[in-house]
C-alpha cells in the first residue's frame, strides 16, 4: 500500500539534486584510482541518479516490485567493475548522507525517532540490490568462465585439411574432457585429416596427462583423421620414459616445425625455399 505520510520520503524528493552531488563525490572519494581516472563525472552521476530514482519508486510504493529494475542495475554496476564491497560501502553512505542532512537540526531524541522508519525505508531495496549484484556478478563469472573454457583448448585450422591445437598450463580431468570435445568438433568442422597437438607450453606431463594425450589421439583416429604429439621436450621425454608411458601408437615430434613437415607430408604437400629474387 502507498504511503502517504513517508518524511524520509519527502526529504529525499525535496533535497535530490544535493543528495545526488554528495553522494557522486563520496563514491568518487571511496574508489581507488582506477575507478575515478576511467569513469568520468557524468557516469558516476548517472549511476547515483539511477539508484536514487530506483529508491524513490519504493518508498512511493513499498509494496512494489523492482526485482528487473534492481537486477538491470545490478548488471550495469557490475560491468562498471564495481566491487561487492565499493557497494556496499557506497550505500552506507547514501544513507549516512541522508540521514545526516535529515537530522542535522534535530535532538538525540528526535533522531532515535527516526531511525526504526528511515532503516524501514532504505533498507529493503539496499539489500536486493547486495542480492541482485552477487547474482549478476556470479552468472557473469560463470559466462567468463565458459569463455575461457573454449579459449583453453582451442583447435585452429593453419592449412587445408591441417589443424593445431596449442596447449598452455595444466591439464586436469575437466580441461582434459574440453579438449577432447573440442578435437571431436573440431576435426569434422574443419575436416581436417592431420591434427597437431602441441604441449610446448604443459609445464608437467604426468601419468594422467599423458593418458588423456593419448585418449585425444585414439580419439582423433577413430574420427578418420591422424594426430601428431608436438612439442616433447627432453625432460618430458625423460619422465614418460620413466614413467613406463608406451606413446609407440602415436606419432611424436620435439618441435612445432617438424610436426608441420610431417603434416604436409602426410597431406601430400612440402616446403619449398623460394631463391633469392634476381
Amino acid at each position: 500500500m502507498k504511503d502517504e505520510s513517508n518524511p524520509i520520503l519527502d526529504f529525499v524528493l525535496a533535497h535530490q539534486n544535493e543528495i545526488l552531488n554528495e553522494w557522486k563525490d563520496s563514491l568518487k572519494d571511496l574508489g581507488d584510482q582506477k575507478y575515478s581516472n576511467i569513469l568520468s563525472d557524468q557516469v558516476y552521476l548517472n549511476t547515483c541518479n539511477e539508484y536514487l530514482q530506483i529508491l524513490i519508486s519504493y518508498m512511493k510504493n513499498p509494496g512494489s516490485i523492482l526485482t528487473e529494475k534492481v537486477s538491470d542495475y545490478a548488471h550495469r554496476v557490475v560491468q562498471l567493475g564495481w566491487s561487492l564491497k565499493y557497494i556496499s560501502e557506497g550505500l552506507k553512505e547514501l544513507s549516512l548522507i541522508i540521514f545526516t542532512k535529515m537530522t542535522d537540526s534535530l535532538s538525540e531524541a528526535e533522531k532515535m525517532k527516526i531511525v526504526w522508519e528511515f532503516d524501514k525505508s532504505l533498507s529493503p531495496i539496499n539489500n536486493e540490490l547486495i542480492h541482485q549484484y552477487a547474482e549478476s556478478w556470479e552468472r557473469t563469472v560463470s559466462l567468463q568462465k565458459i569463455a575461457l573454457q573454449e579459449l583453453s583448448a582451442p583447435l585452429i585450422p593453419i592449412f587445408e585439411n591441417i589443424t593445431i591445437m596449442p596447449l598452455v598450463g595444466t591439464i586436469d580431468t575437466e580441461r582434459a574432457k574440453q579438449i577432447m570435445e573440442n578435437l571431436l568438433t573440431g576435426v569434422v568442422k574443419h575436416r581436417a585429416q592431420v591434427v597437431l597437438i602441441d604441449i610446448t607450453g604443459v609445464p608437467v606431463v604426468d601419468t594422467m596427462v599423458a593418458h588423456h594425450i593419448i585418449q585425444a589421439s585414439e580419439a582423433v583416429r577413430l574420427v578418420g583423421a591422424k594426430c601428431l604429439i608436438v612439442g616433447i621436450r627432453p625432460e618430458i621425454a625423460q619422465t614418460i620414459v620413466n614413467l613406463g608411458i608406451d606413446l609407440s601408437q602415436v606419432i611424436t615430434k620435439n618441435s612445432l616445425q617438424k610436426g608441420m613437415e610431417a603434416a604436409l607430408e602426410m597431406t601430400n604437400r612440402q616446403l619449398v625455399e623460394m631463391g633469392d629474387p634476381q
